[in-house]
């Protein structure tokens, strides 16, 4: 597996090669209009974690193909900036973005360090990107740098509960598979390649929020509904996920001075 320095680099790839399955189903994803959060497709008009985007400036960590901030664009935001560090990503965010003449931006850059100017957004997000393909330890601080203050952070990243179950390949297991104390970086490999995560467990996650001035405002645990679908592409349980948080939502925010 990767050395302990070397995770962007592996994720750069590992996505390089996802993105072809990612191109295909990104002119659907842009499409949709309605914002929904990760694989439990939570609508957003339900949940109310995010701010009015209203005429705000918005910066999405681990864009991706972009189509969550093209949604958040629709819901009117200003300006929205993703931020990627795998090229083949940007490419289909970029053509989608013409595609749709949504006048978003992208910068080809590591969440961790964007090289974006400091106090420049009034709300940070991420879903499935920075918050679990980055260190929290590099990547919050970040966030914190490039928001202006009082403005808040959204991201969503899978439950802890589902990463002490998860195991290699399929769905979770109804039983405890690693512990939570040193729960941090976690390196799985397949068929597809490999992948290099970081999750932690909520006292940390609060600690690290808490040391870079965020004041946690809400936490959201998904459970599967009827909107969710059986996700057979990924190591997703729609079973398991009506019983246990699948996936959860953070909601933080700067001092206003």
């Amino acid at each position: 597996m990767a050395s302990s320095d070397d995770y962007v680099a592996v994720n750069r790839e590992t996505w390089a090669k996802a993105n072809a399955e990612y191109d295909r189903r990104a002119p659907e994803a842009w499409a949709q209009e309605e914002i929904t959060w990760g694989m439990a497709r939570a609508r957003e008009s339900e949940l109310h974690v995010l701010p009015d985007v209203t005429g705000k400036d918005v910066v999405e960590l681990g864009c991706g193909t972009g189509y969550f901030g093209a949604r958040v664009k629709r819901a009117g935001a200003r300006r929205v900036v993703g931020v990627d560090v795998t090229p083949a990503q940007l490419d289909t965010a970029r053509r989608m973005n013409s595609e749709f003449g949504l006048g978003l931006e992208f910068v080809e850059a590591n969440a961790e360090e964007t090289g974006l100017p400091g106090a420049s957004f009034d709300l940070v997000v991420s879903e499935y990107g920075a918050s679990i393909w980055c260190d929290p330890y590099k990547w919050i601080p970040e966030a914190a740098r490039l928001l202006r203050p009082g403005g808040e952070l959204v991201f969503l990243r899978n439950s802890t509960l589902a990463m002490l179950c998860a195991i290699e390949e399929g769905p979770p297991s109804e039983t405890l598979q690693r512990p939570q104390r040193g729960l941090h970086r976690l390196e799985w490999e397949d068929e597809d390649g490999e992948g290099i995560e970081f999750q932690l467990g909520h006292g940390d996650w609060f600690r690290v929020l808490r040391d870079n001035s965020f004041e946690v405002i809400d936490l959201v645990e998904l459970f599967a509904t009827e909107n969710t679908p059986d996700h057979t592409h990924y190591t997703f349980s729609r079973e398991w996920a009506e019983r246990w948080p699948w996936e959860e939502i953070w909601r933080a925010r700067l001092p206003t001075r």
